[in-house]
């Protein structure tokens, strides 16, 4: 008998493809999101220290006490938000494992989940793996702001989750303090549960706040927010996140962490409670980012394209229109990688109908001097 698998359609993900196609091309990799620059030297010895220190052994499956307490002290300073370490904090292997858990945590056969498009490749297979259904709503572009007329049409009676990405990759857009009272409202009226995606919560710019799920009276005690320190720390190998959550929620999200995971690579939690109890790093991120932003911007501009505005995350979308109105997203970037020595995501692999908006996605938390490199390269467009 034939195995029946869940998802005989699914292939490589855009971005191992990119990847693979700037390597093959020796191409400047500005597709997949994660730094060229080295996690800071202090932090790296912490780990080391703590590996000879004997912390080579399981930690407790919500995540070491420290780590987590830095965490709360973390969201005092960031939000004037008092997060109960014991209670609502889990430390997970990354950010996708803690939005994997909790979609299997709440959804059933025959359940639906809202999600807003272009999203994050991971939500939709994750829903689906549980029997559960996903109802796509599309932001509005160029500011790919959400409709909240069209979410409130979109809700059923079987729809129980709704997902939301804040800052939003790839769109770069953010929430205002209007989106979070909107998403209370519907959440509330139609009795949903909501997962937000923060982990680029630090990378939201041009001097505009945060507005995080967690901070709303409405929206807490009805979220899972998930937050990444590999986003946060530039470490993405590491795979270290965490899920924040009102105690009743983060009950039933870790009866079923503790049987994907269990727990998480103790000397990375040592030597991240230290460093986030100690660094400040977190709190020059944006300013960090903003300058990389502006300087791929220019370059960009200069070589035909159209920008969008990048409110927030480390990524730049570009209108090509002006350079090759012939090609569609797909075609475009891989003769981007191949012609000119620059890789990027074409957006139409975060829609699930792989609908072509003409824009690709750029990567800018890279090295000035690759930054620099890729403008340069892009400088033959404009020929």
């Amino acid at each position: 008998m034939p195995i029946q698998y869940k998802f005989p359609d699914l292939g490589l993900t855009i971005f191992s493809r990119m990847s693979a196609l700037a390597a093959e091309c020796g191409a400047i990799n500005l597709s997949q999101g994660f730094p060229d620059f080295e996690v800071d030297a202090g932090l790296q010895a912490r780990v080391t220290a703590a590996m000879a220190a004997g912390h080579n052994q399981y930690a407790p499956m919500p995540g070491l006490p420290a780590l987590r307490q830095a965490i709360a002290t973390k969201f005092q300073v960031a939000y004037d938000l008092v997060v109960d370490a014991d209670s609502e904090i889990t430390v997970t292997a990354g950010a996708t494992q803690a939005l994997y858990t909790v979609i299997a945590t709440v959804l059933r056969p025959g359940d639906e989940a809202i999600i807003l498009e272009p999203a994050y490749d991971s939500y939709a297979p994750a829903i689906v793996a549980q029997g559960a259904v996903p109802l796509r709503v599309s932001l509005t572009p160029p500011g790919f702001v959400v409709d909240w007329g069209a979410v409130r049409k979109a809700v059923t009676p079987r729809t129980r989750l709704i997902i939301v990405n804040n800052p939003n990759n790839p769109a770069t857009s953010i929430f205002s303090p209007a989106d979070l009272d909107a998403l209370a409202e519907i959440a509330d009226q139609h009795d949903l549960l909501v997962l937000s995606d923060e982990v680029y919560e630090h990378l939201v710019f041009d001097t505009h706040p945060h507005a995080s799920v967690l901070t709303h009276p409405m929206l807490r005690p009805r979220s899972f927010a998930v937050y990444s320190f590999g986003k946060t720390f530039h470490a993405t190998g590491w795979k270290v996140g965490y899920c924040v959550a009102a105690p009743a929620l983060t009950a039933e999200f870790r009866k079923l962490h503790q049987y994907l995971v269990f727990s998480v690579a103790t000397p990375l939690q040592v030597a991240l409670a230290g460093y986030l109890a100690e660094s400040k790093h977190w709190q020059g991120l944006a300013d960090f980012y903003q300058l990389k932003r502006d300087q791929l911007a220019p370059g960009l501009v200069a070589a035909g394209f159209k920008l969008l505005p990048s409110a927030g995350t480390y990524f730049q979308l570009a209108d090509y229109s002006a350079i090759r109105p012939d090609m569609g997203d797909l075609a475009f970037a891989e003769w981007l990688t191949r012609e000119h020595g620059v890789a990027s995501i074409p957006v139409s692999a975060f829609y699930a109908d792989g609908r072509d908006t003409g824009l690709v996605r750029f990567c800018f938390a890279k090295r000035e001097a690759t930054l620099d490199s890729a403008i340069a390269k892009l400088s033959s467009l404009a020929v």
